[in-house]
């Protein structure tokens, strides 16, 4: 079911639409030149969920896109990937805007309108590991500022990014939320489990667990054994396999990066939950603005070329 916010500014001039378009929803914004949001539309059509990527634009984009025939549409997310519509080949960091802006890959839809897919980005480690990201890039350049700033950006592919004066330089992925997913819907820990609602106490020991010795899958069998001899209610050991999987990745992360303070970007309920996780860790955790996406949109459209 698509939800829909319509705004009386929808009326007045539009430079852009943009359309951040994932894996399992649709976001799509109406801007002005400024970046200012003047409607918007939200809706579960992430691109497993349809296969006429045009007709889904048009359905959800078209009346804005005839009302305001001088704006650009811009497509980010995982609608550029093999998976989507068009393949937008990944930029490689280092690399801010004006990169990113120059390596758009333009298409001609059905109904004749030009789009732009935003290219995801690419990083290859000293050691040659590669490292890829689609749609989060959108997001880091609505909130990226001066000076030397890590972020992270949870979800089902956590990503921590370097980014220094807005360009990003490098950036490392960690599979927390698939991971916390499979462990707790196909694997003996989820047996005991009942919900996921959160507990601080249980999370917070998950948290403090990942800092013994054994390594993760040690770590593990205790979501196990914390149920089996009611040293957690079933209603908490999600929050203690949360915790155990959240602390394993920020330390490696904080390895990694060097960090001692983190921008969190992302949905309001896991970036609480991962401020939460960093502040136990004593980093100084910060969170994004919201619609960091549709900002980043707007960079990116000040820059390219029609």
């Amino acid at each position: 079911m698509t939800a829909v916010k319509h705004s009386a500014e929808a009326r007045g001039p539009a430079r852009l639409i943009g359309v951040d378009w994932g894996t399992s929803s649709f976001r799509a914004y109406l801007m002005d030149a400024g970046g200012k949001v003047l409607d918007r539309r939200e809706s579960a059509d992430g691109i497993l969920a349809v296969q006429d990527f045009d007709g889904t634009l048009e359905r959800h984009c078209g009346a804005w896109a005839d009302a305001h025939r001088d704006a650009s549409i811009l497509l980010a997310g995982m609608i550029g990937s093999r998976q989507g519509w068009i393949e937008a080949p990944y930029c490689p960091c280092p690399a801010g805007a004006e990169e990113i802006a120059a390596r758009l890959t333009r298409h001609v839809t059905a109904r004749g309108r030009t789009v732009a897919f935003v290219p995801g980005l690419s990083w290859s480690s000293p050691s040659g590991a590669d490292d890829v990201m689609r749609g989060e890039e959108t997001q880091i350049l609505g909130v990226a500022g001066k000076g030397r700033q890590v972020m992270v950006l949870p979800g089902s592919h956590s990503k921590w990014v370097e980014v220094f004066d807005g360009r990003i330089l490098r950036f490392a992925t960690f599979l927390t939320g698939e991971f916390f997913a499979a462990m707790s819907k196909h694997t003996i820990l989820g047996r005991l489990m009942a919900g996921e609602a959160h507990d601080p106490k249980a999370f917070a020991a998950g948290i403090a667990a990942s800092a013994e010795p054994g390594g993760l899958l040690h770590h593990l069998f205790r979501v196990r054994t914390g149920g089996l001899f009611g040293r957690w209610p079933a209603d908490s050991l999600s929050s203690l396999l949360s915790g155990i999987a959240i602390g394993h990745e920020i330390r490696g992360a904080r390895d990694f990066f060097g960090a001692d303070r983190v921008l969190v970007v992302g949905g309001a309920a896991l970036a609480a939950r991962y401020a939460e996780a960093l502040g136990s860790l004593g980093l100084a955790a910060e969170i994004g603005a919201p619609d960091a996406a549709a900002r980043g949109l707007t960079r990116l459209a000040a820059r390219s070329v029609p």
